[in-house]
């Protein structure tokens, strides 16, 4: 009974003089806690008051905002407990390996990520954007995410583009212009009066208050062609008149060529068929 006693008096008495040990690195570690506290504190209205100066998208604001207050509170956390006395030699190792393979595994999805942030930061476009890309995606711009954008195609269709891709592709705004140059070709068989056609094509751009005068419009030969001329017809409108006004001289340009008999025309193509017997035929399409 009495050894179990004196055991117990020297555990207590180890215990005891640990605590005693300890007690300033604590004292350090709480008053750490606190500073560092105060420091992230600062950090985060530092970045914000600069995120406003510099009119960062408030959408990345509060997840750049987010990621290094976790990043800084990790560090201080690790510093503190270090401080205290506890070892966290494993603890970084194991957090280590765990950022490895969550990486590993979300690989596109960071892709995704550092994607957005570009996209958010640099502004090649915004919401409410008509836009097309090099990797297909095109469209109205309705909403910018971290990991995808949101589009409406001209057709209706919503479309949700990652923003890895889109960041790495080249991409067309044509939001951000004032004009736009719309062009048509037209093929005009040899028997008509080329000069007459080039008229009545100008007459009837210049007759459309949608297409400007400043750029002129042109019509130029492009092409000779085996049996007809091709032409190029350019005209410049606003952009907001861009699709009005490209649909609707099209249809105009034709009809008043007929009136003026000047037909449009078609180049007929030789398909020759050669069967594995010694028959062969030639047809027109």
């Amino acid at each position: 009974m009495e050894s179990n006693l004196n055991s117990l008096e020297t555990r207590f008495g180890r215990l005891t003089d640990i605590v005693i040990e300890s007690i300033p690195g604590i004292i350090g570690g709480i008053i750490l806690l606190i500073l560092g506290k105060y420091v992230i504190g600062f950090v985060d209205r530092l970045l914000h008051k600069r995120f406003e100066r510099k009119n960062v998208d408030p959408s990345i604001r509060a997840f750049i905002s987010s990621i290094v207050k976790i990043v800084m509170w990790v560090m201080l956390l690790l510093t503190v407990a270090s401080q205290i006395g506890i070892q966290t030699t494993s603890f970084i190792a194991a957090l280590s390996a765990f950022g490895l393979a969550v990486g590993m595994a979300l690989q596109g999805s960071l892709s995704n990520f550092a994607g957005g942030v570009l996209i958010l930061m640099f502004r090649p476009f915004e919401v409410g954007d008509s836009i097309s890309s090099a990797n297909g995606t095109a469209g109205t711009v309705e909403r910018i995410d971290i990991l995808y954008s949101t589009l409406i195609g001209d057709d209706g269709v919503r479309v949700f583009s990652p923003n890895g891709p889109l960041a790495n592709s080249v991409i067309k705004n044509y939001t951000k212009i004032v004009q736009r140059m719309f062009e048509y070709t037209i093929s005009i068989s040899y028997d008509k009066n080329v000069k007459e056609a080039k008229d009545i094509i100008l007459r009837v751009l210049r007759s459309n208050e949608n297409v400007l005068t400043t750029p002129e419009p042109t019509v130029f030969i492009k092409e000779l062609g085996d049996s007809a001329m091709v032409l190029t017809v350019r005209a410049w409108t606003k952009r907001e008149h861009y699709v009005a006004a490209r649909n609707s001289m099209q249809e105009k340009i034709m009809l008043e060529l007929e009136r003026n008999d000047i037909s449009l025309s078609s180049n007929p193509t030789q398909i020759s068929i050669v069967s594995n017997s010694s028959d062969q035929g030639t047809a027109k399409a």
